[in-house]
């Protein structure tokens, strides 16, 4: 077989083709002991706020972001019409041209009914290939996206439901460079659903109005992937995403906004297996995707003990000043055992008008983590509030 040596820091470890890995890390950024899948991307936070806010996002305040948050928030946004688009520029620590891009838009159809649409693009950056003769075989752009079409739907005042369909291409090996493997490597394709439900209620805490949230997404349900005609199949990482949000209105001017989010990712816990292969405790992992997510709560080898560590969480909090400016703080934990990211965030947003700035910064724990100092950025745009035919000025509200 011939071996071609990639000169790069970073790619994926499951894929069954001629490369060697250099080193073990997901693009999420989690470790190599992570639950391993496919198209780990699709759980990247793509926007700055979220991104500031230890990737809480779930029963925050709702914007167009909710097409990846939580879908079934589209119809209590507060404009007809919004757009964002963010950029980060993904583990420049490790590779300096890898980057997430990401598109969204929401339209609040009427009173009940919204829809949203989202694009989610990210680049590997370029990759060196050598062959076994150091002999420089070109480069090659690996890349993935993620496009999605969301529709929300209100019953009641309080309570609100979200459906997603997403198109997920994931293109990480050139035909070109895989001369003499025993399969032959292609782009893969999947389609996956969301299931989203809302809620929220107004009420009075502490002599102050106040408004509390709650929301769940589980995410990326769909078929497995592959990347070969008759090769090995990979778990989408199908998610189950879970938050609250209380949002207190201190006067006219101020507002602060706890959050909290939980995350478990619903696919198998590989075994643990002797050196023949045989899983000397565990349960198998080659299962169909509906009998991964439903095992995936009892199926850690390690026991009810692992099955909690598989859990991430994110406290989070938001500052607002005048609707206008928003400073916002939160942190990120996950399991040294499953993946290692530990992490603080912070960030600021401004909106003016129609118009609004968001950015967000990441504080690793660890020594040496690949999502060490990681920026987002995100504009946003609405065109027309609710309650008339033009958005209102922040301070005639």
């Amino acid at each position: 077989m011939k071996l071609f040596y990639i000169k790069a820091i970073l790619f994926f470890t499951f894929l069954e083709i001629p490369y060697l890995v250099i080193a073990q890390t997901n693009a999420n950024g989690s470790g190599g002991n992570a639950i391993p899948t496919a198209v780990p991307f699709l759980n990247i936070s793509p926007d700055s706020r979220s991104g500031a806010m230890g990737d809480a996002g779930v029963a925050i305040s709702p914007d167009a972001n909710a097409n990846f948050w939580n879908p079934a928030k589209l119809t209590f946004i507060e404009n007809n019409d919004e757009f964002y688009v963010s950029y980060s520029p993904w583990m420049r620590n490790f590779v300096s041209d890898m980057n997430l891009s990401y598109l969204s838009f929401a339209h609040r159809v009427d009173n009940r009914n919204s829809i949203g649409a989202s694009l989610r693009y990210f680049n590997l950056g370029s990759i060196q290939l050598i062959d076994a003769n150091q002999i420089d075989q070109g480069t090659y752009k690996p890349s993935e996206v993620a496009f999605d079409v969301s529709f929300s739907r209100k019953f009641g005042d309080n309570f609100s439901l979200g459906l997603t369909g997403r198109y997920i291409h994931s293109d990480l090996s050139s035909q070109s460079f895989a001369t003499g493997s025993t399969q032959s490597t292609k782009p893969a394709n999947a389609f996956a659903a969301d299931i989203s439900l809302y809620y929220r209620k107004e009420t009075q805490q502490f002599g102050v109005p106040a408004l509390f949230a709650f929301g769940t997404n589980i995410s990326n349900l769909g078929s497995k992937i592959s990347y070969t005609d008759n090769g090995p199949q990979y778990f989408l990482p199908a998610n189950l995403k879970i938050g609250a949000a209380n949002t207190w209105t201190l006067d006219a001017l101020n507002q602060i906004t706890f959050a909290f989010d939980i995350n478990k990712l619903l696919v198998p816990t590989p075994p643990i297996r002797d050196a023949n292969g045989n899983i000397i405790q565990g349960k198998d992992d080659n299962r169909s995707v509906p009998a991964g997510i439903f095992g995936s709560f009892t199926d850690a080898p390690g026991g009810f003990k692992e099955e909690l560590q598989e859990i991430t969480f994110s406290p989070a909090v938001e500052y607002a000043y005048n609707k206008q400016l928003f400073l916002r703080a939160g942190y990120f934990g996950e399991s040294a055992n499953k993946g290692n990211r530990q992490y603080f965030t912070m960030g600021v947003g401004f909106k003016y008008l129609y118009y609004g700035f968001d950015f967000s910064y990441l504080v690793a724990q660890q020594k040496n983590s690949p999502l060490a100092n990681t920026l987002r950025f995100s504009l946003s745009i609405n065109f027309g509030s609710t309650t008339g035919t033009t958005a209102q000025a922040p301070d005639e509200e």
